[in-house]
């Protein structure tokens, strides 16, 4: 069973050990890069929801979900809206439907609008990522036309 969970002094480590494959790290920031932009981004007006990705008690993967401003350059959609700004499930637990059964719960949790109201989910993507561009359609999302730093951005109406 998948399970979203505070990273804690406990379990940061762990988390910052979790690597993606050699050819995906163009794809996604480090995990310690991640929880450095949450910090920053939280002492300067945003609101980021960092998680460690569970499976029973494994620690698998990392999220790192913000609403509002991303402290990024930020498409229109943005705004008042959740975005999955970071999405990875370690080498050594792809291949398993970890990422997609992770992809369900934090939607449902999205959607419980624990920051703020908001219709829309969104999310950037590398344009050569297929796999992950394959898997956000699998929910609902679909490219908006917009594009932000050289990334099309999915949106999900919640």
């Amino acid at each position: 069973m998948i399970t979203l969970r505070k990273i804690t002094l406990d379990n940061r480590r762990e988390m910052f050990r979790l690597e993606v494959a050699e050819d995906q790290r163009r794809f996604v920031a480090s995990n310690l890069s991640s929880v450095a932009s949450c910090y920053v981004l939280a002492t300067n007006g945003g609101c980021p929801l960092p998680f460690a990705i569970y499976a029973d008690e494994q620690m698998v993967g990392f999220v790192m979900i913000v609403y509002g401003i991303t402290g990024y350059e930020v498409p229109e959609i943005a705004d008042n809206n959740y975005c999955i700004l970071r999405l990875m499930i370690g080498e050594q637990f792809q291949k398993q439907g970890y990422g997609r059964e992770a992809m369900k719960k934090i939607l449902d949790y999205i959607r419980t609008l624990p920051a703020g109201p908001a219709e829309y989910c969104w999310i950037p993507y590398e344009p050569d990522n297929l796999v992950a561009k394959k898997l956000y359609e699998s929910f609902g999302f679909r490219d908006n036309g917009e594009i932000c730093n050289n990334e099309p951005i999915t949106v999900l109406k919640l």
